[in-house]
């Protein structure tokens, strides 16, 4: 399932940008960012998918949401312009940021090319 992040749980689980100006993930798993807001279609669109690869990739990739409208301080900290945004966060390199409502079999090619799951 997917989990909703708060400010305080993404420094935790993600990265803690007020401690680090470099990037470093803090997570165990790589994992997906969903930015998102409750108003928005596409975001709609891409949340069933998301729940689906959660499940499907249990234990190999963690599938986390923001709400940019109550984590704006969040979403200005990565820029996020336009919703959905989807932030991939593999374990040892930077982390690649997509926008749009992608299709499932691209997230999924995007999973196993940036992530290695």
């Amino acid at each position: 399932m997917t989990e909703l992040l708060s400010k305080e749980t993404f420094l935790e689980k993600v990265f803690n940008f007020e401690k680090n100006k470099e990037w470093k993930f803090e997570g165990d798993l790589p994992c997906i960012i969903d930015f998102y807001a409750d108003w928005c279609g596409p975001c709609k669109m891409v949340a069933p998918i998301l729940e689906e690869l959660s499940n499907e990739y249990k234990g190999k990739v963690n599938i986390y949401k923001v709400d940019t409208e109550a984590e704006q301080e969040l979403a200005a900290a990565f820029g996020i312009r336009s919703i959905p945004s989807i932030l991939f966060v593999p374990k040892d390199t930077e982390p690649q940021m997509a926008q749009g409502a992608l299709p499932k079999h691209q997230l999924e090619q995007i999973i196993k090319d940036v992530l290695k799951a």
